[in-house]
């Protein structure tokens, strides 16, 4: 803990009505925390957030004008009207959209609300990665080489600036060129040649631009297997700065976080001290105020340097919260209020061990690929330990517009071991139906023995491949969630029946034919067949008889199957054609393939088809060109990250369906490649 002599005496006035100027779960957990502080809620949102759980939440909600639903929370001119509308005194950012915007910052304050964050020069300070590496370099902080490329935005010309590839040279391969403005991966790419520069900075200004509005991008040494160590920080208006030790954030995919953890099982108590008296000094340079992350990259043997500040509360603050028993965001209330850092934040110790999982609608399998619908039933166990932060709930529509996360779980315990196993327990008996999710990947992480020694790094998803990981639901196992989808659907029309609806369906006085089913399961059609007659159940699964099969409750929901004298119990949910299946082996999701084929089935021989809703951002081919198999042939975006489409085989481009700037559809055609001819 330390002290700077730039104390605010501006008395400010109590919170008393706050807006939230974003969305989803940090909009819930901010309204929780300001109703124990007996503050009034304004929410704000979209079209497609119309409904969400924390706009129900909110005492008062404002739909903010805005034609493309990506931007619409980042009309701050529209934000400070619905605070001026309901008469809040103060904002609130959250974090990302414009939560390290110093212009919003300055405007709140123009306009007489209280901003729940840092000054607007401390923000400004930090808001370029570049300014705030010279600052803090002059301040002794350790940062790594590096070279600024600015550029308008679209990525054209950057990669000829005039010496850059020379400067790049100067530092070494492997680099990692990332964006000025902004975080969250967007914008970043690793360069290990010469040849691959051009490509890398003009893709990594072209996301930037998209994301954060400045395509301005900076090439720094790469750190190979670094560790991703934050420091968590908080400054009052009295000059007080203190910190709040450490997070682990190294198990990422696309430099995204998807798993976080503290304390790191990787420093020490020195170590600690280190890292703390950094980050420390990071925010006496710049007098900050409020809660924030001095974020560090650590080598294996333990040297760090520093990375960014983020000036906002971040999605991982959990962690901090469970280990320490503070509530971080009362604590930046309190703060903006003008009240002192209290003892139990100068004098926190750690206690325990907690481990946070970003649960998202992605498909690990596929490249993380996002994934968007209805989520029909969202049901996370409420176990000793365990807590959720989210922003769904069942019925939610999971979009494309913004980021992936649906949740984020944690688990606390007195050890780290005992965290890992709490939160692979409980992610593993979580419902999660109607939107493919990276549920079974954390798990998987969470189980594997590199990830249980603590033995991880940022490269951890390189080296185990998501797909090996993963551990999906087949063999009898398989088999077992085929028969329970069946019977969970004969009972569901018995139920409806009109007469004898007491009697399965399909049941004789006389023996008679079996009913059967036909699901389509990763690419793979099934067969169901079965009877149930007064001998009981007979059931088989693409001719492979279960054995000894009985069946105990049965309803369109749950299913109780015996088979070979193993009783299980099957969680069934019904959605159209789409039928989702729980148990211990895993989850399944099957389709009634026979009236829904794939869209790829009714396209052209030869057609490129988006893999996911979303919007063109560059098409890289023209009708004639000719490409390789997995070639760039159009990037996409969706939630915010750029999906490379590629060539599925060599051959001609025949046809090129859309153009940059075009939004398409799951399914759609996007370019036609006729195959060479052998």
């Amino acid at each position: 803990m330390s002290a700077v002599s730039n104390p605010v005496d501006n008395p400010v006035p109590t919170i008393t009505k706050l807006l939230i100027a974003n969305r989803g779960e940090i909009a819930l957990r901010i309204i929780s925390t300001a109703r124990e502080m007996d503050i009034a809620t304004v929410a704000v949102f979209s079209d497609p957030d119309t409904g969400a759980p924390y706009v129900r939440a909110a005492d008062e909600a404002v739909r903010l004008p805005g034609a493309a639903p990506r931007d619409t929370y980042l009309r701050g001119d529209a934000i400070i009207a619905a605070a001026a509308a309901t008469g809040a005194d103060a904002v609130h950012p959250g974090y990302g959209f414009l939560a390290e915007n110093a212009g919003f910052a300055r405007d709140c304050a123009a306009a007489g609300l209280t901003f729940v964050g840092p000054s607007p020069e401390a923000i400004e300070a930090m808001g370029s990665k570049i300014a705030a590496k010279e600052l803090l370099a002059a301040a002794g902080v350790p940062v790594l080489p590096g070279v600024t490329v600015a550029g308008s935005g679209d990525g054209a010309g950057l990669a000829g600036s005039a010496g850059l590839g020379e400067a790049v040279a100067g530092i070494g391969y492997p680099v990692l060129v990332k964006a000025a403005f902004g975080g969250g991966g967007r914008g970043m790419r690793i360069v290990r040649q010469a040849d691959e520069l051009a490509e890398a900075v003009a893709g990594a200004a072209r996301e930037a631009a998209s994301a954060f509005g400045d395509g301005t991008v900076f090439v720094e040494r790469y750190v190979e297997r670094p560790r991703h160590i934050e420091v968590q920080i908080l400054g009052d208006t009295h000059g007080t700065v203190a910190h709040l030790f450490e997070r682990e954030c190294s198990i990422q995919r696309r430099y995204q976080k998807i798993i976080e953890e503290a304390p790191s099982p990787a420093v020490d108590e020195r170590l600690r001290a280190e890292l703390g008296a950094a980050a420390v000094a990071a925010a006496q340079t710049i007098g900050y105020v409020g809660a924030g992350t001095v974020e560090f990259v650590m080598e294996p043997g333990g040297a760090f340097w520093f990375l960014e500040v983020n000036t906002r509360l971040q999605v991982e603050h959990p962690v901090t919260e469970l280990i320490t028993g503070l509530d971080l965001v009362r604590l930046q209330l309190e703060i903006a209020e003008g009240a002192p850092l209290p003892p139990e934040v100068t004098g926190a110790r750690i206690g325990g061990h907690a481990i946070e999982a970003r649960l998202c609608a992605e498909d690990p399998r596929a490249g993380f690929r996002p994934a968007a619908g209805v989520l029909h039933r969202f049901d996370i166990p409420d176990l000793p330990g365990v807590r959720t932060d989210a922003g769904v709930a069942d019925g939610s529509v999971v979009g494309v517009h913004y980021d992936s996360m649906l949740a984020k779980v944690i688990a606390h315990g007195p050890t780290r071991d005992a965290a890992r196993r709490r939160l692979a327990r409980a992610l593993a008996g979580a419902r999660l139906q109607g939107v493919t999710t990276n549920r079974d990947l954390l798990v998987a992480v969470l189980r594997e023995p590199e990830f249980a020694a603590g033995q991880i790094d940022t490269g951890y998803l390189t080296r185990h491949d998501p797909a090996k990981l993963e551990v999906s639901v087949a063999g009898q196992a398989l088999d077992l969630h085929l028969a329970a989808a069946a019977l969970a659907a004969q009972a569901a029309r018995r139920a409806t029946a009109p007469v004898l609806a007491g009697l399965p369906s399909g049941w004789r006085n006389v023996r008679s034919e079996a009913q059967h089913a036909v699901y389509a399961c990763d690419g793979e059609q099934h067969e169901v067949r079965y009877r149930l007659d007064r001998d009981g159940l007979t059931v088989s699964v693409d001719g492979r008889e279960l054995p000894d099969a009985r069946l105990g409750a049965a309803g369109r929901d749950e299913v109780e199957l015996t088979v070979a004298g193993v009783t299980r119990r099957f969680s069934v949910h019904m959605a159209g054609d789409a039928v989702y299946v729980d148990s211990p082996f895993g989850s399944t999701t099957l389709t009634e393939a026979e009236r829904f084929p794939p869209p790829d089935a009714l396209a052209a021989a030869g057609s490129l088809l988006a893999p996911m809703p979303g919007t063109v951002v560059r098409v890289a081919v023209a009708p004639g060109d000719k490409v390789e198999a997995g070639a760039p042939m159009v990037i996409l975006e969706a939630m915010k990250m750029e999906h490379v489409v590629a060539a599925p085989a060599a051959g001609v481009v025949a046809e090129v369906a859309v153009q940059a700037g075009q939004a398409v559809d799951a399914g759609a055609e996007l370019a036609r490649v006729d195959p060479v001819e052998s």
